[in-house]
Parts: C-alpha cells; structure tokens; sequence
C-alpha cells in the first residue's frame, strides 16, 4: 500500500489523486450503507422517464458511489459522450444537438438501441474505478460497448446516416443517443443483431491487446503454451480463441464443473476438482510463455511461478481483491473493505531485479485509458471486423 500510494518523484500528485479518490469513494459508500441497512431509510424511485421523447435521451446514471439504488434514469438531454468529448462539450451530457455546421467532422451521433453491461460498471458504481473517478466524476453514465444507428455523420468521419453500427464510448453507453468519434465505431454486419453486436467490442479487444502484449504472434512461436485464467468468461473465452488462432496450445482454468464443455481452451482444468497451479504446471512442464490473469491476489504469484524463461504475465483485472458479497441492494459494507485493505496488502509485488535475472515480464493494462490511441484502436476494431466476418470468432 505505501508502495503504491506514497513513492517519491513525479508521479506523487497523480498517486495522492487516487489515494484521495478511493478515501472518497469508501466514506460515501459507507454513508450509503448505514442508510439503508442501518437506519432503514427507502431507496429514491429508479426515475419517471414516461415522457421521453425522441428529441430527448434517455440514460441511466450514477449519481454517486454505493449500491444499485444509485442507479437513477433520466431524460434530460438530447445526447451523452464519453470522457475524450467534455471538454468539448461541457460534460457527459449534451443539452441540445448542435447545429450540422458545428458538429466536428469526425464525429458521429449514434442512436443506440443495444449496450453490454460489464463487470466494470459495477466497479464504477462503487467508486473503485480509477479512470471514471479521474476523468467524470459524480454523476456517471457508464457504459462502454454501444450498437446502432447513424444519426448525424460528420463530414470526415466515412459513415452515413443510417449506417448500422457498433464499437465502444469511454463511457456513456447507457444511454439512448451517444456522440463518439468516428474511430471508435465501425459497420455491423448484415447479419448481426444490435443485441450481440454490443456484446463483441469490450472483450474483444481487452483480449485483443493483451494477446499483444504477450508478443504473439510475432514474438511468440506456434506451438507454444499459454495458460488463461477465467477461461469460460467473457474475455477468458475471447482469449481461448485468438490464441488459438495464433497457433498457440491453451490451457485454459475455469471454476466448475459446468464451465468445462463450454471452454475453448485446448486443456480445461477445473479448480474446483483439483488444484490449479498443480495441473497447469503438470500440462506445460517447461513453463507457459505467457499467462493471463484478471484474477488478483489469488492466482499472480502461482501464475508469475508458471512462467518460462522469457514469458509474459498480462494483468488486466483483480476479481478476486473485490467483494464476492454485498452489505445488500449492491453496496459495500464495512466487513467489504476490510477484507479487500487485507487482499491489498497480500498482493504481491514484483521486483525488477527479479524479473531481470528471472528473464520474465508482467504487464497489466485498462482499455479505459486508451482515448488517445487512435491508431491502435482503429487497427483493433478492423482485425475484429476482419475475424467476424471471416467467421474466425
């Protein structure tokens, strides 16, 4: 923890900003909590959207961090955006269209008719999400995968209204019309639904980049073995496919039996009937030359342990750092960030002498932060159109 939150040098102000962040987050959780389970107060009305009309959109939004109760509807805007826009303009939600002259060329606003809704929304409702604490606040729309129709198309941005679209929002997708740059949407096929089209962007391209950064294809030769964790998940099984793909042997670890016949891996071990760590290193005796954990403190260090000579750990969530439990209607109780403070400090840490004399890496990311990377963003969204219809995923 003092690691994290107290080292010298540049980045200090940034780390006392997350710090702060999450201080704010707990003792407004709490808060919420004494008033519901505690003192018994009624939760608001979920909101009166009975008079929406297509001038208007409507959006579900946090107002602030606790349970789903704060989770309220609204109708009070023509448009939402993602965090990349409000600076532009003025925040999430956009009071009125703008006129066509004003609209940035790349810009299209979409009519979403379908969103996903992600493990990481519910992190953004507790307040646990770095990116959406950083750079919204309170309230929040959340959302990131979107699917719909073109409705104003700006004159740079190469679709026409009426186009059938799909892809993601830095947030904002929860809600019925979003404005988002060009690069982050691209055509659906003829044949797709909106409902599965808003199921695709996410994990595609969390698993997407986190192959990437394992090195395959170039950096890694076929034949290979790669272990994935969560394997039957969302990501999990986005993993299992594109490693496939690659050329790679998957051994992919689930957590029941029912998840098994499911799972895309080449090998399925299933922990709840043996030990994990103990059959993934049976299964691959020389090491995996790359691993793949959203789990967190209870798998990183028997994963780094399962690693080659010159193998990869990509990081990209701590599922098990977070509650499996609530303190009711979704919020945290205090017994919640007593056990994840204690799941903190168990983490463990990974020294860059080791990993120099260890020859290994363990990379972590969040697609959240990636407003900037257009060019990667472009080129993933097209390998994905490219996979889907080659009907490879």
């Amino acid at each position: 923890f003092t690691e994290r939150f107290f080292h010298s040098g540049p980045a200090m102000a940034l780390d006392w900003q997350v710090l702060w962040n999450q201080i704010v987050a707990l003792a407004l959780n709490l808060q919420i909590w004494f008033l519901r389970q505690v003192l018994k107060r009624p939760s608001p009305p979920f909101g009166d959207v009975s008079h929406s009309t297509e001038s208007r959109c409507f959006s579900a939004k946090i107002v602030g961090p606790g349970g789903v109760d704060q989770v309220q509807a609204f109708n009070d805007c023509w448009a939402v955006c993602g965090y990349n826009l409000m600076k532009e303009f003025g925040g999430q939600s956009i009071p009125s269209p703008p006129s066509p002259p004003s609209l940035r060329s790349d810009l299209v606003v979409v009519r979403n008719k379908a969103f996903s809704i992600n493990y990481a929304d519910i992190c953004i409702r507790w307040g646990l999400y770095e990116s959406a604490l950083r750079y919204v606040g309170w309230p929040i729309i959340p959302g990131f995968d979107l699917a719909g129709e073109v409705e104003v198309a700006g004159a740079d941005s190469a679709f026409s209204v009426g186009d059938r679209v799909f892809g993601c929002s830095f947030f904002g997708a929860y809600a019925s019309r979003v404005v988002v740059p060009s690069w982050q949407v691209m055509k659906m096929p003829d044949d797709m639904t909106f409902e599965s089209a808003a199921a695709f962007p996410t994990v595609v391209l969390t698993a997407l980049h986190a192959v990437n950064l394992a090195g395959a294809p170039e950096l890694i030769g076929r034949g290979r073995d790669a272990l994935v964790h969560s394997a039957a998940g969302g990501v999990g099984d986005m993993l299992c496919q594109l490693l496939r793909l690659y050329g790679l042997r998957v051994v992919g670890v689930v957590g029941s039996q029912s998840k098994v016949r499911s799972c895309k891996a080449d090998v399925v071990i299933d922990k709840s009937s043996e030990d994990w760590a103990k059959a993934a290193a049976r299964h691959a005796p020389d090491g995996y030359r790359a691993v793949f954990d959203a789990n967190g403190v209870a798998t990183l260090k028997a994963s780094y342990n399962l690693l080659s000579r010159n193998g990869r750990l990509v990081v990209y969530g701590f599922h098990s750092n977070l509650p499996k439990c609530d303190g009711g209607l979704g919020a945290l109780s205090p017994l919640n960030w007593i056990r994840m403070a204690i799941d903190l400090a168990r983490t463990p840490h990974f020294d860059p002498m080791f990993l120099t004399l260890d020859s290994k890496a363990v990379l972590g990311f969040n697609l959240s932060f990636f407003s900037d990377e257009i060019e990667t963003g472009e080129k993933y969204l097209k390998q994905l159109k490219s996979w889907i219809e080659g009907g490879k995923i």
